[in-house]
């Protein structure tokens, strides 16, 4: 007589099979709106393609040492064989060190050589608007340094890169609110021993 062995099927953990798939199928859609909130506060700032951040009251001015702080005024330059990235506080300050240090790195002042960002003076502090500093206009304003000059869009009132340029770069380095001029507080290096032309090849990233 053979015997006919019945085979049972367990199902006992289907149901945890079956709220594991359906919790793993959900998760992506859990995770969305937290990957969405970490890339919109990535985006806070609106950085322009290819500007690097810039990190308020930690980076420095590569012109005179001091931390870049007051929005309205900063500028960065990036460009060059190895893609550097300058930023200052003034646009004077930049003004000043590209005075000195474009001789060993010419494409600062070569067509299409350097990308270029000034801070919009006129837009909110909590989210700063980009301009040209080639194409803005600019006004009398006290600014961190004392160069006295503020970026406005383009098409506005105010004066043009180059005359500014003249005006700024024909008053030196004025020193920051009343303070003595930089160069006699530091022996000629200006605030905490830098020198306004920095090393090209030093990058502020």
């Amino acid at each position: 007589m053979r015997l006919h062995r019945h085979h049972t099927h367990c199902d006992c953990h289907a149901p945890s099979r079956r709220a594991f798939l359906a919790r793993a199928g959900a998760a992506p859609l859990l995770l969305t709106p937290i990957a969405a909130l970490l890339a919109a506060c990535g985006r806070g700032e609106g950085w322009p393609q290819g500007m690097a951040a810039i990190h308020w009251d930690r980076d420095v001015c590569t012109g005179c040492g001091m931390v870049i702080s007051d929005r309205r005024f900063a500028v960065e330059v990036r460009g060059g064989p190895r893609d550097a990235v300058f930023k200052f506080d003034d646009i004077g300050c930049f003004l000043a060190w590209r005075v000195s240090a474009e001789r060993e790195n010419p494409w600062l002042v070569a067509p299409g050589g350097a990308r270029l960002w000034v801070a919009d003076s006129s837009s909110d502090k909590a989210a700063v608007r980009w301009l040209d500093p080639r194409t803005a206009r600019y006004v009398p304003q006290q600014s961190p340094m004392g160069y006295g000059f503020a970026a406005l869009p383009p098409g506005g009132e105010g004066i043009d890169f180059e005359e500014m340029s003249r005006k700024a770069l024909a008053q030196g380095m004025p020193g920051m609110h009343g303070m003595p001029a930089m160069q006699d507080m530091n022996g000629g290096h200006g605030m905490s021993g830098a020198h306004p032309a920095h090393d090209a090849a030093k990058e502020t990233q």
